[in-house]
């Protein structure tokens, strides 16, 4: 599998900021290649041509419609992270819901 990149957003950035901190460590203990950004909803439209994946805060779910949107003509699949996963910044459940999203799991 080559690298995937995955763009984390929320708010401010700092809750993702730990979500994506806590994938990584999650993806290297499985030994998946995976580079995990963490930036607010307002930089979407800067890494369209980058990434493969486009995971949502739970807080911007009001937001879904309009992320899919920006990212379906780049083929980016995107979801929002449950409540479940986010609050306890569950690492290995959000790697799993990447992995489902790319179709790997």
């Amino acid at each position: 599998m080559t690298e995937k990149t995955i763009l984390l957003v929320c708010g401010g950035g700092a809750s993702s900021g730990f979500m994506a901190q806590n994938i990584r460590k999650a993806a290297k203990k499985r030994n998946i290649e995976l580079n995990i950004i963490a930036r607010s909803e307002s930089e979407v439209e800067e890494y369209l041509n980058e990434i493969q994946v486009l995971l949502i805060g739970p807080h911007l779910s009001y937001m879904e419609v309009d992320l899919q949107a920006k990212v379906s003509a780049y083929n980016i699949k995107a979801a929002v992270i449950p409540q479940t996963i986010y609050g306890l910044l569950d690492g290995n459940k959000g790697l799993d819901l990447i992995l489902e999203l790319l179709g790997e799991k």
